[in-house]
């Protein structure tokens, strides 16, 4: 996995993602022990947990009612931030978890994609969901808070920084408008943002962002990316320059030393891969 996204691929700078078993960590950690491979960051929870069968980077919630879900979600957490310590991997990247809602965004990318974008129907369900969530929210963030600072404390002793993820559910934790908010409350040097361009891009499509001015706002905050593309409405982890995602636009909105790692369908070929790394080096430099 490891040779042929470095050879074939051509990439310098790997993320380990949630799907990663833990029967995989001791061939990863010999090939970076033998100075093959280098690590940019490890995408929360990783290994993936035991007892869970398939990649759930959600299988347990910061914002889980259940204090034993939180302790679980915390002690993987942990697990995860070890494993970045050993192999030198700079960056964390979280999901903080959601509130308990009937969920809107799904059902929203289904009348858009029914030629009901924006209809009466859709306009209701959008303003009464976000009615609810504003009201029902602030315990559940309230939990997450009390996670992140143990989080943020065994991370900083281990010399590893903690990236927050935008989120393409709006039921998710946090919104664009609660991040700032929690960052500033934070007020920590080892806690920023992972702007995932795919995530955002579904956001603006859906009528609850505009992906620049929300760059614009947070984008100075951000240690890292996920870039995909995204074909309207909401088909995201495609290759980018195939999709909606204004990429010239927004990556300038972005620091200089902000870290871009390709996050990609698993059905996208190397061919197409290798095409959009192209593309983006002509467009942006390496």
């Amino acid at each position: 996995m490891l040779r042929e996204i470095k050879t074939k691929l051509g990439f310098d700078l790997i993320e380990l993602g949630h799907g990663i078993r833990l029967s995989l960590m001791p061939g990863i950690q010999k090939m970076f022990d033998a100075g093959e491979v280098r690590f940019s960051s490890l995408h929360n929870f990783c290994p993936l947990p035991v007892e869970v069968m398939m990649a759930s980077p959600d299988c347990y919630k910061f914002s889980a009612v259940s204090s034993e879900e939180r302790e679980r979600a915390l002690k993987q957490t942990f697990q995860t931030i070890d494993f970045a310590a050993r192999l030198n991997a700079p960056f964390i990247v979280l999901h903080l978890g959601e509130v308990n809602m009937r969920s809107i965004t799904d059902r929203l990318i289904e009348l858009a994609k029914t030629g009901r974008y924006l209809s009466r129907k859709y306009v209701k369900l959008k303003i009464g969901a976000v009615q609810k969530r504003e009201k029902i929210a602030p315990p559940y963030l309230e939990r997450v808070k009390d996670c992140l600072r143990r989080i943020i404390d065994y991370a900083t002793s281990k010399n590893v920084k903690i990236a927050l993820e935008s989120r393409r559910g709006y039921e998710e934790i946090p919104t664009e408008r609660e991040l700032p908010a929690l960052l500033d409350e934070m007020h920590c040097a080892e806690l920023g943002y992972w702007h995932d361009f795919g995530h955002s891009q579904i956001k603006e499509n859906l009528g609850f962002i505009d992906h620049a001015e929300w760059l614009r706002v947070i984008g100075p905050r951000a240690f890292g990316s996920h870039v995909q593309d995204c074909v309207w409405p909401a088909k995201d982890h495609e290759a980018p320059f195939t999709g909606a995602v204004n990429f010239e636009k927004l990556v300038p909105l972005l620091p200089t030393n902000c870290l871009f790692v390709w996050e990609m369908s698993p059905n996208k070929t190397a061919a197409a891969i290798r095409q959009s790394v192209q593309t983006w080096k002509e467009r942006f430099g390496e």
